[in-house]
């Protein structure tokens, strides 16, 4: 069997505490908790729609608005020994397909030359009305 290790880092919204890991370290992988666009410091979420919440990455780090889904997915990536241009699978949820094309225009720009496997999909409803959650699986 397989160890298991949870990762933590204050860089990342925390994990509702008795519910889930921000990620979890196994066998070479981390497989990383979806994650809102929600501020880490103050644990709200930003504001703006999905083109706020996936700015260009040209502006990843100086823009006010940026893409905090995979900012917080980074943080994480990189507590667990891992960076973002590792991710060999994303879930992505959308709480409207409309805002699919939108969000792809965006998420095109990361993961690096070789996007990683990927799902999308609509649901119902995210947590805390969220318009975007995202997941990955990366290699560490």
């Amino acid at each position: 069997m397989a160890e298991k290790t949870a990762v933590v880092t204050d860089k990342a919204p925390k994990a509702l505490p008795g519910i889930y890991s921000q990620a979890i370290k196994a066998n070479g992988f981390v497989f990383v908790s979806g994650a809102v666009p929600m501020d880490h410091e103050t644990m709200k979420i930003i504001d703006g729609g999905v083109q706020a919440h996936t700015p260009p990455l040209a502006h990843l780090l100086t823009s006010a608005v940026q893409h905090q889904c995979i900012k917080n997915l980074t943080a994480i990536l990189e507590a667990a020994g891992s960076d973002i241009n590792k991710v060999v699978k994303v879930n992505v949820f959308l709480s409207n397909m409309d805002d699919f094309v939108a969000m792809n225009e965006i998420y095109s720009q990361y993961w690096g030359k070789v996007k990683p496997c990927r799902t999308c999909v609509a649901v119902k409803t995210l947590p805390l009305n969220v318009d975007v959650e995202i997941e990955c699986t990366a290699t560490y």
